[in-house]
């Protein structure tokens, strides 16, 4: 029997002294599903991501991605599995190391190209998704000049090098301008869309940041779930405004959401 739940968080907290981050999460992501999580500063998101990725063990309740519990798992096995991008991830690649090598040594799950050879496969896997991403052109040039957007981009097509069977973005448009972000948003609503790709998770701050055919919603306040479900039924005004703790008015045109403050009366 397949499996079909791809992530299954049950009653997951994670405590750092007397400070509780998440408190009892309990959240199934399947086979198939694009996921948006949203929230706050400081409700908890990128923390739950590292739990989803594997970097990351609760101090209570569990975790299973792909099948695996986390704690009965050899981690190091698991994560090829996952495809991560995160800030905290592009803060370790060197800015000497070159656009190519960037993406072609997640195939070792290493930052930083050093004696390690690769197959012609893996050459070619780099280029196309270089190519699929809009970067192909720069595959000679150093990661360090790269403008923002076109590093976000890369560091997406390095996240999918392995194949991943779960990938996770955290917060991929933050520091972009409005054309970085509506073209990353573009390059994800057509990933969404490819029946091919992984189960997506992707964390924001902004409902204007959701691609198309991105099928739900997790909303997160003070470390507990808000609010989570089919992307239509979850994005309603007053969830985002308890979620958000402002009165929110939301929209949604053509594909896209919006939401903005009420106006005052």
């Amino acid at each position: 029997m397949p499996m079909t739940d791809v992530l299954d968080l049950q009653a997951v907290t994670i405590r750092r002294g007397t400070t509780t981050i998440l408190d009892r999460v309990t959240w199934t992501v399947r086979e198939g599903e694009r996921w948006v999580v949203l929230g706050r500063n400081g409700a908890g998101k990128t923390t739950m991501l590292q739990v989803a990725s594997g970097r990351m063990h609760p101090t209570s309740g569990t975790a299973e991605l792909l099948g695996e519990r986390l704690g009965r798992v050899d981690v190091f096995e698991l994560r090829p599995r996952i495809g991560l991008s995160s800030a905290a991830l592009a803060d370790r690649i060197p800015a000497g190391e070159t656009v190519r090598d960037v993406v072609l040594t997640a195939a070792y799950g290493v930052t930083g190209r050093w004696r390690e050879s690769y197959e012609q496969l893996d050459e070619a896997r780099a280029a196309d998704l270089l190519r699929a991403f809009g970067v192909q052109h720069l595959s000679d040039r150093y990661f360090g000049t790269l403008s923002e957007g076109e590093r976000k981009r890369v560091q997406i097509a390095r996240s999918l090098m392995t194949d991943p069977e779960l990938l996770l973005l955290d917060e991929p448009a933050a520091g972009l301008d409005l054309g970085g972000r509506e073209e990353l948003v573009a390059a994800l609503s057509e990933l969404a869309a490819d029946k091919r790709s992984p189960v997506l998770v992707l964390v924001t701050h902004h409902v204007e940041e959701i691609p198309p055919g991105f099928t739900h919603v997790l909303l997160l306040r003070d470390g507990t779930v808000f609010a989570a479900g089919p992307t239509h039924e979850v994005l309603t005004a007053e969830n985002l405004s308890g979620a958000f703790g402002v009165d929110l008015v939301v929209d949604h045109r053509e594909g896209r959401w919006s939401a903005r403050a009420a106006a005052a009366r």
